[in-house]
């Protein structure tokens, strides 16, 4: 029996002319913008004529590349050695695409498509599934496809997060800090079709505060509030900025629940432009902590989603 496990995500450019093939690919997804392909064309194009340079300003502030591609192969690195499956990456925008990973994988019996949005949503989860799926019937694979559509709950991954915060966190008296769970932002329109996207991020962050709780760590206080908003719709709310605003103890964790690898999100926006705006607010420490990327405790999590997948 041949096994293979796809972790998917939604990528990032892998050098900076990827850029424009990855902000082209996203704002074409139907899942992301819905609208009729025609329209969905004209916007990608607008987007990128008026983003492009600023978005390779970005990237360049972090090396010039995404880094989400590097942390999603140590994770694959870990992983690998813990299960009876190779493992591979697909993203959804930039390579290593659904279709070009697939051609390697022709005489596998089982995939075990695993997405590394802990948290439902048509615009990440629905959105790699369809595309996968899609490759697949293109390719003629008719390996048995297993996949889970969220894991919010797994007591492993919520661990993990409370040791990347006590990483953050060091020496530090906690209940002298603030802590913000931030999560990428979605048009409220999307949430008001139907997504369940911001309920499971509320839940991940129940289950994410009774695991600091059974650890003994107690902020301050602890928050939600989301961030990369863009354009002018109404997105869900707190925004980042305005949770920001308003707290009293000026010294806060972000830790970004939304993503399970770091990203732009996280190393550009998040540490590089709301520290900008933290500062200016009159913050005294800011501090970013690192999603769970590799952390044993999170390669233990897929392991567990794995071995129960295989049951199914």
């Amino acid at each position: 029996m041949k096994r293979a496990i796809l972790l998917l995500n939604m990528g990032g450019p892998n050098n900076l002319d990827e850029v424009s093939v990855f902000l082209h690919n996203m704002f074409n997804d139907k899942n992301v913008i819905n609208a009729p392909k025609i329209i969905r064309m004209f916007v990608a194009k607008l987007i990128i004529f008026m983003r492009l340079h600023e978005a390779k300003s970005n990237y360049k502030a972090i090396g010039g590349k995404s880094p989400i591609g590097g942390y999603t192969q140590q994770l694959i690195d870990a992983l690998s050695l813990q299960v009876d499956a190779t493992v591979h990456m697909v993203m959804r925008y930039t390579p290593p695409f659904a279709k070009d990973t697939l051609k390697n994988l022709q005489e596998v019996d089982e995939i075990y498509a695993i997405p590394l949005y802990p948290h439902y949503s048509t615009t990440t989860t629905l959105s790699s599934m369809e595309d996968l799926q899609n490759s697949m019937k293109q390719l003629g694979i008719k390996a048995k496809l297993k996949t889970i559509d969220k894991y919010y709950k797994n007591e492993n991954y919520n661990k993990a997060i409370v040791e990347r915060i006590k990483e953050s966190l060091g020496d530090a008296d906690a209940s002298e800090y603030e802590l913000i769970f931030s999560a990428h932002g979605l048009p409220q329109r999307i949430i008001d079709k139907g997504d369940l996207y911001q309920r499971d991020i509320k839940y991940n962050v129940f289950y994410a505060r009774k695991a600091l709780m059974q650890a003994g760590i107690e902020f301050h206080k602890t928050h939600l509030a989301y961030q990369s908003r863009l354009g002018p719709l109404e997105w869900i709310r707190p925004y980042l900025e305005d949770k920001l605003k308003s707290l009293k103890k000026k010294k806060v964790i972000i830790y970004p629940i939304a993503f399970t690898v770091d990203n732009s999100e996280t190393e550009f926006e998040l540490e590089i432009e709301y520290r900008e705006k933290a500062e200016e607010m009159g913050f005294v420490d800011y501090r970013v902590s690192k999603v769970v990327n590799n952390h044993p405790l999170f390669v233990e999590s897929l392991k567990e989603i794995y071995e129960e997948l295989k049951q199914c």
